[in-house]
């Protein structure tokens, strides 16, 4: 099962979620996506917390409001952590998770260490997180399914702006076409009003004249 919740420390509104046990964590570090960003209290057992990026957000420049949420929803799902102040939150893209087969169940490590960061979390806000589970839902997720679907949505949008672009380049040298054409023209008729008058305007008609 999964569990998801509703963020509203930023507008639009953006979602949450984390595994409910360490083997469902298998599956989320597995099934992740690039616009996912990865929570856990430092040095000390909790949840794996998933923040899913909106559009238009990248994972240096999380809003504060947002990573007090995503904080204290990590500490409130840590066993330890729940219980002491002063705790210190990593997080990092999900694509910089690494997970080898020697490994216990949950355990990760990151392929660069340099791109964990770190936010401070004083004390649990109670407000913040009664906020948060309000809105949670739990479900059974099809991960391997939801894949597949988010592939072919993927595939659909680039497949659309290969399209789109393919479209403008015709259009573009539609463009070009005619306006070669049309100096090509304008060329000739300057040609046909010049007939028979040499560089100095001279016409040799008039010598039969």
């Amino acid at each position: 099962m999964v569990l998801f919740y509703t963020s509203t420390a930023v507008d639009p509104p953006v979602t949450i979620y984390m595994g409910k046990d360490k083997v469902e964590n298998e599956d989320l570090i597995k099934y992740g996506t690039e616009r996912d960003v990865w929570f856990h209290v430092d040095k000390l057992s909790s949840a794996h917390v998933y923040l899913r990026l909106p559009e238009g957000m990248v994972w240096e420049e999380i809003p504060a409001a947002l990573l007090a949420d995503c904080g204290q929803l990590v500490k409130a799902n840590s066993i330890q952590g729940n219980k002491l102040n002063d705790q210190t939150v990593i997080y990092t893209p999900w694509d910089n998770l690494k997970k080898s087969g020697d490994m216990a169940v949950g355990q990760v490590s990151f392929h660069q260490p340099k791109k964990v960061k770190r936010v401070h979390v004083p004390a649990r806000e109670n407000a913040i997180v009664n906020r948060l589970n309000k809105t949670k839902v739990e479900r059974e997720v099809d991960h391997e399914a939801e894949r597949q679907a988010r592939l072919k949505a993927e595939g659909q949008v680039r497949k659309n702006a290969a399209l789109e672009k393919k479209k403008q380049e015709a259009e573009l040298a539609k463009k070009r076409a005619e306006e070669k054409q049309s100096k090509s023209y304008d060329a000739l008729f300057t040609e046909e009003a010049g007939y028979g008058v040499d560089k100095e305007g001279y016409d040799p008609e008039e010598d039969f004249m």
